[in-house]
């Protein structure tokens, strides 16, 4: 029964519903430096709790704590690089869901973990919380 279910892909509220394209983000680069143990398998972890973003829906503002773990492979991320770049978020309309899925990307893209997991703690707003994880494993 559930597996006939069709899902409207129109916009019941008729709201202006508008993300910014990704090309238009302008996000600061993500830096990196070498890692002078490869092979060392090692945790680094990071709390960002003061990420902001636009709700696509509202206009207002979103807040989060950001935890990002990783194991490196050869390249480290650069602190600085990171809090631009998680501090570039601030004035782009983007859904919980792909903000996550966007940094993990952004993320691989720049050191080539090991591995990674991500977690988007987005704080109360309307009576619901939204909590959003995504992992990467190197093959």
């Amino acid at each position: 029964m559930l597996d006939e279910v069709k899902v409207s892909q129109t916009n019941q509220q008729q709201l202006d519903i508008r993300p910014t394209p990704r090309e238009e983000m302008d996000l600061t680069p993500l830096d990196t430096f070498e890692y002078e143990y490869a092979g060392k398998e090692i945790w680094v972890e990071f709390e960002m709790p003061e990420f902001t973003a636009i709700c696509p829906f509202s206009d207002f503002p979103d807040f989060a704590i950001i935890r990002l773990k990783y194991m490196p492979n050869r390249r480290c991320i650069e602190l600085k690089s990171l809090k631009l770049y998680i501090n570039s978020f601030r004035n782009i309309k983007i859904f919980h869901e792909h903000v996550i899925n966007l940094i993990l990307e952004d993320f691989v893209a720049a050191c080539d973990p090991l591995r990674v997991e991500i977690e988007g703690d987005f704080h109360v707003r309307g009576n619901i919380k939204t909590i959003i994880r995504a992992s990467y494993t190197k093959k």
